[in-house]
C-alpha cells in the first residue's frame, strides 16, 4: 500500500515593512533638510541668470526669474548686441567663452597628466618597492598635506616669475603639476593593498620594475587613477588664486578669470548680476556633466583605497 504524499509548499517570506517611528522620521528630515540646503544657491543661482537684470532689482527676493528671459545667456556666450545687452540691464560686455573654456581646458588637463604621472609613479616606489629611507621619505613628503596653500603662494610666484614664464601654461601648470601630496597617499594606499602573486611571476619571467608598473600596477589601479584624475581635474577647473598671481594675458587665462574680468567690465554702473550668474553655470555646467557621469566611481573607489 503506497501513500501518496503532498507536495511541499515553500513558504515566502513577505518582505517586513519598517514602521515610521521618530528616529526614522527625524533622519529623513534631516536629509531633506541638507538636500534642500546644498541644492538651493545652484537654483538661486539659475533663477537670477534667467533674470532681467533691471527688473530683478525691484523684486530681488522673488523666488521665480524676474522678467523671464534668456538674454543673459546670449551675454554671456557674446549672442547679444550691444542695444539688447543694455535694455537688459547688461554692461554690453562679452565673454569669448570658446577661448577662455580652451584654457581652461589645456590647463587643467595637462596638469592633471602630469600630478597622476608622477603620484602613480612614486606611490608604486613607495608601495611595492623595498628601499632603505623609504618610509621616512614619505612621512616627509605626505607632511606637506599640513602645509596650507596659500603659504606656497609667494615662493612659487618669484621662482615662475624668475624663470620669465609668467602669462604661458608652463607656468600655470608646472607648480602644482610635479607634486600633490593628496593624490600620492591615496595611490599608495591603493597599492599596498595589491596582490603580489602576479608581480613576482612577472619577477620571475625577469620583467623589471618599469615593466611591472606600466603592465601590471596600473591596469590593476584604474579604478583610482580615475578617480583622483577627475578630483584633481576639478580642483584646476576651479582654481582662481594660482592664475591670478601669474596672468594678466586673455590668451592664458582660464574661465575662473574670465568671470573676475566680466563682472568689472564695466564699474561705473551696477553689475550685471543676471550675466554672471549664466556665466558662473556655463562655466560650471562641463563640471556638473562630469560628477553626474563619474560620481559613482569616485565613491566605489575611495572604498577600495582603504580610505575611512
Amino acid at each position: 500500500m503506497t501513500v501518496a504524499l503532498a507536495p511541499r509548499t515553500k513558504s515566502v517570506r513577505r518582505p517586513r515593512t519598517r514602521k515610521a517611528g521618530p528616529g526614522r522620521i527625524l533622519a529623513w528630515t534631516y536629509l531633506g533638510i541638507i538636500s534642500l540646503v546644498t541644492v538651493f544657491p545652484f537654483y538661486w543661482i539659475l533663477r537670477t541668470a534667467l533674470s532681467n537684470n533691471y527688473q530683478l532689482a525691484t523684486n530681488p527676493s522673488s523666488p521665480l526669474p524676474v522678467g523671464f528671459t534668456l538674454g543673459a545667456f546670449k551675454r554671456a556666450l557674446g549672442l547679444a548686441s550691444l542695444a539688447e545687452a543694455q535694455a537688459q540691464g547688461g554692461s554690453g560686455a562679452s565673454l569669448d567663452i570658446a577661448l577662455y573654456l580652451r584654457n581652461s581646458l589645456i590647463y587643467a588637463s595637462v596638469q592633471t597628466a602630469l600630478i597622476v604621472l608622477f603620484s602613480a609613479c612614486a606611490a608604486y616606489a613607495f608601495s611595492r618597492l623595498h628601499w632603505r629611507g623609504r618610509n621616512l621619505v614619505f612621512s616627509i613628503l605626505i607632511s606637506a598635506l599640513m602645509v596650507p596653500s596659500v603659504f606656497t603662494l609667494l615662493p612659487n610666484f618669484v621662482f615662475i616669475k624668475d624663470l620669465g614664464l609668467t602669462n604661458t601654461f608652463a607656468g600655470l601648470i608646472l607648480p602644482g603639476g610635479l607634486f600633490q601630496a593628496f593624490t600620492l597617499f591615496f595611490l599608495r594606499q591603493f597599492m599596498l593593498g595589491l596582490s603580489s602573486e602576479i608581480e613576482e611571476a612577472a619577477i620571475i619571467d625577469g620583467a623589471g620594475p618599469l615593466r611591472i608598473l606600466v603592465r601590471i600596477v596600473l591596469p590593476m589601479s584604474a579604478a583610482p587613477i580615475a578617480t583622483v584624475s577627475l578630483l584633481m581635474f576639478v580642483n584646476a577647473w576651479n582654481d582662481y588664486m594660482w592664475p591670478l598671481l601669474v596672468t594678466n594675458d586673455a590668451s592664458v587665462q582660464p574661465l575662473t578669470l574670465a568671470l573676475g574680468v566680466f563682472k568689472q567690465s564695466s564699474p561705473q554702473a551696477a553689475p550685471d548680476w543676471a550675466g554672471l550668474m549664466a556665466a558662473a553655470l556655463i562655466a560650471a555646467l562641463p563640471m556638473l556633466l562630469l560628477f553626474l557621469a563619474f560620481g559613482k566611481r569616485i565613491v566605489n573607489s575611495i572604498g577600495f583605497s582603504g580610505l575611512k
